[in-house]
């Protein structure tokens, strides 16, 4: 059975031995579920949003990157118009027919979202076809490090490669993605955790246009500047909040429309100070001004990179942060108020933060539950994460690397 080059490994994964080994698991595990005696191989990883909470939907900005946990896939054209996929760990194998794509066909689960891509990537022009996959993941599920939007992405990756010559650009892999989970699962999502995970590395996005998306590569890293990222899972997954995250863009789009606008980021403030009146959802009006508030910051973010000024980008990382949890109020959800373990574990954070003099701390992607991210000083991060494990667990912290490669075919 073929394996990916050890080169093409090294730089992708910065190693080759590890990843080797999962390679090595996922060739065996395809040949032996599908017969198949050779295999192409495919990674998307997920992603960290260093700034630009809930912009997106918007029309805003968004700073966001690749992280070192990816989902990768052993796959090869099967000959017929049926998908099957197996995923390491679920028991039920994928089956997605596509001679009878239609949401009333696939209505839940991971089977609607691959249908619902499948039939996404049809409406935008590009072919489809059957294939066989084993795919595996370490990206930390339901906790907003974008699982989905990773697997997405490799499956739009597969697709491309075996169908459409590689001609899809990220951009319509994130259409497509966007496509199944508005259509097939009824969440009203943007573009960012796809595009996020298609491009790789630190990138400031523009989603103003979303026929034609602006994103450009920035040079960052939080080593750089004798920082760490580290992720952390508070204990409770996201999995069941559709609603909650469906009501942000649909809140701030009810201001536009207040404003004379579609989206907020045809307009600006001062045209909400000026009928704020006029706007009866309070929660509306201050997740309006977040989003205006958010768009700025990522600006003065990118601007900051750009100028090494590394003070000033933590400043607006912890401002971000603020606004998310007072503005936004994405950080617990009204259903169950008492449970609030991202706030929680944010105010534990904010106590050794304090104690060291240095670092900063946020609800991360979605929010409501999940993960929060603590940028905490290179030298402090073992300490922090001994520290936050006493209340979360250690199996839950996760220090991060920023990837520069995203979703690709490595041979």
């Amino acid at each position: 059975m073929n394996l990916p080059e050890t080169a093409k490994l090294q730089e992708i994964y910065g190693e080759t031995e590890i990843s080797g080994a999962r390679f090595k698991n996922l060739a065996d595990n395809f040949s032996k579920i599908y017969g198949q005696d050779k295999a192409e191989y495919f990674t998307a990883p997920g992603r960290t949003e260093i700034i630009g909470n809930h912009t997106d939907h918007n029309g805003g900005k968004v700073i966001a990157g690749s992280i070192n946990l990816d989902t990768i896939a052993a796959a090869y054209p099967n000959g017929t118009q049926v998908i099957r996929i197996t995923s390491e760990g679920y028991r039920d194998e994928i089956v997605v027919d596509l001679t009878k794509l239609s949401k009333s066909n696939y209505k839940k689960g991971t089977a609607a979202l691959v249908a619902g891509m499948m039939e996404g990537a049809q409406k935008n022009g590009f072919e489809t076809g059957g294939f066989d996959a084993y795919v595996s993941t370490n990206v930390i599920a339901a906790a907003g490090v974008s699982s989905s939007a990773s697997f997405e992405m490799l499956i739009c990756t597969i697709i491309d490669y075996f169908f459409n010559e590689s001609k899809m650009s990220f951009n319509d892999y994130a259409k497509v993605g966007q496509y199944a989970e508005n259509v097939y699962w009824d969440k009203a999502s943007g573009m960012m955790d796809q595009m996020a995970c298609a491009v790789g590395g630190p990138v400031l996005f523009d989603f103003a246009d979303r026929d034609n998306l602006k994103y450009s590569k920035l040079d960052f890293s939080f080593g750089k500047f004798g920082y760490r990222l580290v992720i952390v899972n508070t204990g409770k997954g996201h999995a069941d909040l559709s609603q909650e995250y469906s009501e942000i863009p649909g809140e701030m789009k009810a201001v536009a429309k207040v404003l004379g606008v579609e989206l907020l980021h045809e307009t600006n403030v001062d045209a909400l100070l000026e009928h704020c009146n006029e706007i009866e959802d309070d929660r509306a009006v201050l997740r309006a001004l977040h989003f205006f508030g958010e768009t700025s910051r990522v600006e003065d973010a990118a601007d900051a990179i750009h100028h090494n000024d590394y003070d000033k980008f933590l400043e607006l990382i912890d401002e971000s942060g603020k606004s998310s949890w007072e503005l936004l109020q994405n950080c617990y959800t009204m259903k169950d108020f008492h449970e609030q373990k991202i706030t929680r574990t944010l105010a534990l954070t904010q106590l050794f933060l304090k104690r060291i003099g240095a670092g900063v701390c946020r609800v991360h992607g979605g929010g409501f539950a999940g993960v929060i991210a603590a940028i905490v000083p290179e030298k402090e991060q073992d300490n922090y994460v001994e520290y936050i494990s006493r209340f979360v667990g250690k199996e839950n912290v996760y220090p991060m690397d920023i990837r520069a490669i995203g979703a690709v075919h490595i041979g």
